[in-house]
């Protein structure tokens, strides 16, 4: 439909409820127009073959609201049930003819038409079963799907998206990094909104404030005395905690995260905008913290690894753990090396709340250093 030279649908899942929202998120209006035509706009710019367009809560309403000229609307009646039923109701929508499709999320209204064709010309180059982009190395989305793949989706069930299918194909996953923040910026909540709203039309601007964040990163690191080091990857409750715990221990903290600001966690000495651990200052004690949330949990390893990192912890069920080591094996990383990283995190000390698991994670930090020590 919108390209005849591409044989890759793109499928908008557009049918939450936006409970967190307190309105329809999919009609906010951004730059004078609904969040949902920003991203109709952009992907019907590219060069995929049809658009499907999954409604679900507010139907009406959106479509009365939305030109979703050149889309099929297909009606998801189950979307109470979470993403996983509008995963399915998308790929089996898509046309007999498509060899892949592309999985675009209706809150993330910064994504150009750019990014997607570089998805559809890396899965045409290297037929990937799984096409992710990153940014400055952290992973966003959309994502591209093999029509391989889509038989294990259509089994999905519940609140769960693509991701949860990554595992099974470790050496099918390419990941093509993107000049494109919009990958990573999302809309949950009206602080999000209210965020992004300074970026409409400004991706530029918000590539400079990147680019000053890091140099201020830089900067701080080489000002950096003999301090025993923490470097957190993410930046949930518990990542929250264990900065604050890092602190009080008069640890240097740096926090890696591609859009936290300094003012929203005071307790961090340092942000780092890159998962690059090369613009750090070399530190022979040095822990890190992955707490991601499976953004990006093997590049997050991986970096710890590469820096020689005297404690590497995963913030994850053995599952997952076992998936991200699996992944790095298969990379080439040091069988010795991956044996040292500790997953889950922690002592067992029977944690369940953020505060209590970023306690279990310092107090195991805290052991190893003494180990070390004699």
């Amino acid at each position: 439909m919108t390209n005849l030279g591409s044989r890759t649908s793109a499928i908008i899942l557009a049918a939450g409820t936006s409970t967190r929202m307190g309105a329809v998120k999919q009609l906010l209006r951004l730059d004078d127009r609904p969040l949902l035509q920003h991203v109709l706009d952009h992907v019907r710019a590219s060069s995929v073959s049809e658009i499907v367009l999954v409604l679900g809560a507010s139907a009406e309403a959106i479509r009365r609201e939305i030109d979703a000229h050149n889309s099929r609307v297909v009606i998801n009646d189950s979307y109470l049930q979470g993403m996983g039923t509008s995963l399915k109701t998308g790929i089996a929508a898509v046309e007999p003819e498509a060899e892949a499709a592309i999985i675009v999320l209706a809150d993330q209204p910064f994504v150009q038409p750019a990014t997607l064709d570089r998805l559809i010309a890396e899965h045409r180059r290297s037929k990937a079963q799984i096409v992710i982009p990153t940014y400055r190395g952290f992973r966003g989305n959309p994502v591209l799907l093999d029509r391989s793949v889509f038989a294990e989706v259509m089994a999905l069930n519940g609140d769960i998206g693509c991701r949860s299918i990554f595992g099974s194909h470790v050496e099918g996953i390419v990941k093509v990094p993107i000049d494109d923040v919009g990958i990573l910026l999302d809309i949950d909540r009206q602080s999000d909104l209210q965020a992004l709203r300074h970026t409409a039309g400004g991706v530029d601007s918000e590539k400079a404030i990147f680019e000053t964040a890091d140099l201020y990163a830089r900067q701080l690191a080489d000002a950096t005395t003999a301090k025993p080091e923490l470097i957190i990857v993410g930046r949930d409750a518990m990542a929250v905690a264990l900065a604050k715990l890092g602190q009080l221990l008069r640890f240097t903290v740096t926090v890696v995260d591609p859009l936290l600001n300094a003012d929203e966690l005071p307790e961090a000495d340092q942000i780092l905008h890159a998962l690059d651990f090369s613009l750090l200052r070399a530190n022979p004690d040095r822990h890190v913290v992955v707490a991601s949330r499976g953004a990006c949990d093997e590049e997050a390893v991986e970096q710890a690894l590469k820096v020689n990192s005297g404690y590497i912890a995963l913030v994850a069920n053995k599952k997952r753990g076992e998936e991200v080591l699996r992944s790095l094996r298969m990379k080439g990383a040091a069988a010795d090396k991956l044996t040292g990283v500790r997953v889950p995190a922690g002592l067992e000390i029977g944690a369940n709340t953020p505060e209590e698991i970023a306690l279990s994670i310092m107090a195991e930090i805290v052991s190893e250093r003494r180990k070390r020590a004699g």
